[in-house]
Parts: structure tokens; C-alpha cells; sequence
């Protein structure tokens, strides 16, 4: 009598459907770590920013820009920001003597995530997607969590 050599259809079904099931589980996984690994960048800009704007501060005591007729609220060019990264667009608001708002605005697959810093060093998320949570008065790191 010989020896079957191979596979039988029943074990390939079976390894199928057990590849089937990791990867349904694990690919949902992997790309919420993809997404919280582009965060920071914005997170680190705006930081960046506010040291920044702090030092236009001590030299000129305004966060003001003189602005002429068809200039718009925008960052002091002395300040050199906002830099240009691959997955945030940055703005500058509320600019006045003792105020302004950095905001950083994600581009692409995190469209949805809005962040912001104040002159009072306070941060917020004010976008992100659902299922992570609703604006809070911190950056979102991850689901649900600042």
C-alpha cells in the first residue's frame, strides 16, 4: 500500500478560514497603529509653534502681526512657522496682543483630527473620527484616551 502524500480539501479549507479569521482581526489593529503613528507629528509641530510664538513674544510683547489691508490673520514670518509637513496643514488664529490659537489639521487618511494650542499652553483635540472619543481638552494619542 502507498502513502498519500499532500493535502486533503478539508485541512486547506480549515487553514483558510484560520488566516481569514487573524487577519479580519488583526489588520483593524495594525492600521489604528498606523494612524497613531502620524499624530505626534502634528502634536510635535504645534509644540514646536508655541515655543515659537513664545519667543516672537519676548522680543516684540505682542503675538500681533502688523497686517495691511489684504493680509490676514496669519503667524509672524519671523517665527517661521508654520512648518510644512506631510500629514498636517497649520494656521494661526485669534492673533492679538496677549492671544493666539496654533491649529493643526490633518491632511489625507487623518483628515478628520483637529488639533489646537493656546498661548495658555492649552491643547485640545477638536476633530477626530468616531469611535475616538469626543473633543476633549487634551491631543488624542489613541481611542478614547488623551
Amino acid at each position: 500500500m502507498r502513502a498519500v502524500k499532500g493535502f486533503t480539501l478539508m485541512e486547506l479549507l480549515v487553514v483558510v478560514a484560520v488566516v481569514g479569521i487573524l487577519a479580519a482581526v488583526s489588520i483593524p489593529y495594525y492600521n489604528d497603529y498606523v494612524l497613531r503613528g502620524k499624530l505626534p507629528e502634528g502634536q510635535s509641530a504645534l509644540s514646536d509653534g508655541r515655543v515659537r510664538m513664545e519667543q516672537y513674544f519676548q522680543d516684540n510683547r505682542t503675538y500681533a502681526v502688523v497686517t495691511t489691508a489684504n493680509a490676514t490673520s496669519q503667524c509672524p514670518v519671523e517665527i517661521q512657522w508654520p512648518i510644512s509637513t506631510p500629514n498636517f496643514s497649520y494656521a494661526c488664529s485669534n492673533l492679538s496682543t496677549t492671544t493666539y490659537t496654533l491649529t493643526a489639521t490633518g491632511l489625507n487618511t487623518i483628515s478628520q483630527f483637529v488639533f489646537t494650542i493656546d498661548q495658555g499652553n492649552n491643547k485640545a483635540t477638536t476633530g477626530a473620527p468616531s469611535g475616538w472619543g469626543a473633543p476633549q481638552n487634551c491631543w488624542l494619542r489613541r481611542k478614547g484616551s488623551c
